[in-house]
């Protein structure tokens, strides 16, 4: 596996702030209100419903500028943005850009604008748009989302706590453990250290004293 394949099973930073509740940041410049707004949105449906929210709620703005990315930044090509009206270039790339340049997904960034009287030119509209989504790219809250697979293994009684090591060192979480005549646990175990686990079990798996089974429900 790829050092770049790992990256990408490893998962990605996403904000922490819902739709209902996005990080917002407001500057003022030469006279026109820049409202950016940030929320997490891990599909297209959530990103767009995010954007049309403030054309519904916001309708005397003069432009809701926007920018998506949906998925694993380091991959994705589920990316769009949109100056709505300004020049062409000099809003909706502007933002993408900083969300690009951010190694964040699962992301959308809507600038409100509400016209000052005075115009910005083509380059202060882009730096207005692509500052503002900056700023709050730097103050908002990061998780993160993992590429998980969920696996049952059983096993004998005496082996439990070598199997526990395992999962541990391959940074897995035990959902459950059920005890019968084996015991079997069931884990969620990051798909980028997957492989490691599996080589540290093919012996045992071989001498038919573990048993793996993926969880598909």
């Amino acid at each position: 596996m790829s050092d770049t394949t790992k990256q990408q099973l490893a998962g990605y930073r996403v904000p922490q702030h819902s739709v209902e509740h996005p990080f917002s940041f407001e500057e003022v410049i030469k006279g026109s209100r820049f409202i950016a707004r940030v929320a997490f949105t891990p599909t297209v449906e959530d990103a767009k419903a995010f954007i049309n929210h403030f054309n519904q709620t916001e309708p005397d703005a003069t432009h809701h500028c926007w920018a998506y990315i949906v998925g694993n930044p380091a991959s994705t090509t589920l990316i769009a943005c949109s100056d709505d009206g300004e020049p062409s270039g000099t809003a909706g790339m502007p933002m993408l850009n900083v969300l690009q340049h951010s190694d964040v997904g699962d992301i959308t960034a809507v600038v409100t604008r509400y016209y000052g009287g005075t115009k910005l030119g083509t380059g202060g509209l882009a730096r207005a748009y692509g500052g503002s989504v900056k700023q709050a790219m730097e103050q908002i809250t990061l998780g993160s989302r993992i590429y998980t697979e969920k696996l049952d293994l059983t096993c004998a009684y005496e082996l439990q706590k070598q199997v526990e090591y395992l999962l541990k060192e391959a940074q897995a979480e035990i959902v459950e453990t059920n005890f019968s005549e084996q015991v079997t646990i069931r884990a969620e175990v990051p798909l980028n250290t997957l492989p490691d686990l599996e080589s540290a079990l093919e012996a045992y798996i071989n001498r038919n004293q573990i048993e793996v089974t993926k969880v598909t429900c």
